[in-house]
């Protein structure tokens, strides 16, 4: 079975992303890590004038300001500018990944245990279930695991999953604002 559309493998430090999305993680990202950021996402919005938006965190784990939002539109735009992968005229977002994250890496799995997700997978499992809803337990080299509202764990292929992000909720906030720097 083939898999089609946006998929977001992951890997420890970097997201996986495919087609035009893909040729852009690969150049941007070399440029976020020597400036201390690590790429947790990059999505192209439209056609005619599109959007390149590139969500990014600090490698030391504290929070990332407008500031490093600044730093890196500037240093990411030319960048891009340079290896030139849009045609014509493109617009730059820069941005944190905010509270209610996307997981896109192995690691954001682990970071998060124990919080609410929602996850979709760009191909079903053999039940035929696309979206799934439950605490995340983690990831291994294979598969993301999620304890579903009935308790029962299930474990979703990363190279399957199309989408999973974070729900806001109180213990997501509470743990948010008090997390210490994670490397």
């Amino acid at each position: 079975m083939a898999l089609t559309g946006r998929l977001f493998y992951l890997s420890p430090e970097r997201p996986h992303h495919t087609g035009l999305e893909g040729r852009l993680a690969a150049i941007v990202a070399p440029t976020l890590e020597d400036m201390g950021f690590e790429l947790v996402r990059v999505s192209v919005l439209g056609r005619e004038r599109p959007t390149v938006q590139i969500m990014a965190d600090r490698a030391d784990g504290s929070a990332i300001s407008i500031e490093d939002c600044e730093a890196i539109s500037r240093a990411l735009g030319a960048v891009i500018d340079v290896e030139d992968p849009l045609p014509g005229e493109w617009r730059l977002e820069v941005s944190s990944a905010g509270i209610d994250r996307p997981l896109t890496r192995r690691k954001d799995w682990t970071r998060f245990a124990g919080h609410l997700a929602r996850v979709e997978l760009a191909v079903p499992l053999d039940s035929g279930r696309r979206r799934f809803a439950g605490i995340v337990l983690g990831a291994d080299q294979r598969d993301a695991h999620l304890r579903l509202d009935d308790g029962t764990d299930v474990a979703l292929p990363l190279e399957r999953i199309r989408r999973a992000q974070l729900v806001l909720t109180d213990a997501l906030i509470d743990a948010t604002a008090t997390a210490k720097p994670t490397n």
